[in-house]
């Protein structure tokens, strides 16, 4: 049975990809932060299902799982590892608290860089390990190609995710281990549903404060009406199992839309945007 390592499995397209691999005979380790969410998983996935503990940018935590994993694969390599785990931080630049940007930063960069490290190992780059070299799956997103006003640090983290995919697969190359990107857009996950929870009071004195209303009710619509997180689960099994899986999957709810912002020259969809939050200057 190969096993898979899945961060970020206590909702969304973590759970829903935890779900898929299991029904398809993998043996899933799926981390989260809170100990009730994994005796919940346990009790939802059955004994082919792992709980880790750890948050993303505890190292220490994230080490101790892979010393978990390693001893449970018993020699074997592991199959698969999908960093799936991730926030999103509303603010305009010149709001937004510099810790909140590093926040976002440290959850969305640093924490698939510290898993990817201390889970490398077990992928196969350890020449001691049995089996076939396992794959690294990113979640990405759209916003990792495009810039979203008033949601600079998520497309900030998401660019920074593209470029570390990039490199590292060149880099796993010396391995045999592939790096796949799945790039998604809005999907119904609890990353854009807790929007209503995020205090924007602290921007009521900002030019901004308008915008972010309109962005709020938007990434309330996106927790609603975006792409269900199983399919996103389908691309990322499919990433992990195809003998030949293309670099980079973008999976979108409009793709009409895309076109249109990704043909129209910038300072169109500029205005655009502009136009639709109230963004433009007094006439």
């Amino acid at each position: 049975m190969r096993s898979v390592v899945i961060t970020g499995a206590s909702t969304g397209i973590g759970w829903a990809t935890a779900k898929l691999l299991l029904a398809r005979g993998f043996r899933v380790f799926g981390s989260v932060r809170k100990a009730a969410d994994a005796a919940r998983l346990k009790g939802e996935f059955g004994a082919n299902f792992t709980p880790l503990l750890f948050d993303v940018t505890d190292q220490a935590a994230v080490l101790a799982a892979a010393r978990e994993v390693r001893a449970a694969l018993n020699g074997e390599t592991l199959a698969g590892l999908v960093n799936n785990a991730g926030i999103a931080v509303g603010g305009a630049v010149l709001d937004l608290a510099a810790d909140e940007f590093r926040r976002q930063m440290d959850v969305n960069v640093m924490g698939p860089v510290i898993v990817t490290q201390a889970f490398g190992p077990l992928l196969g780059t350890e020449a001691s390990l049995k089996g076939p070299k396992g794959r690294i799956v990113m979640v990405s997103s759209l916003a990792g190609r495009n810039g979203n006003p008033l949601m600079s640090a998520y497309s900030a983290s998401k660019h920074a995710i593209e470029g570390l995919s990039e490199s590292l697969r060149r880099e796993m190359i010396l391995f045999g281990i592939d790096v796949i990107i799945i790039a998604p857009g809005a999907v119904k996950t609890p990353i854009w549903s807790k929007a209503e929870e995020v205090d924007f009071s602290v921007y009521s004195n900002s030019r901004f404060f308008p915008a972010l209303q309109k962005i709020r009710k938007f990434m309330q619509q996106l927790g609603e009406n975006g792409l269900p997180p199983e399919k996103i689960a389908q691309t990322i099994a499919y990433a992990l199992t195809s003998p030949s899986p293309k670099v980079r999957y973008a999976i979108t709810p409009n793709p009409l839309r895309d076109i249109i912002t990704t043909v129209l020259p910038k300072r169109t969809v500029d205005r655009i945007i502009a136009k639709r939050l109230g963004l433009l200057p007094p006439a």
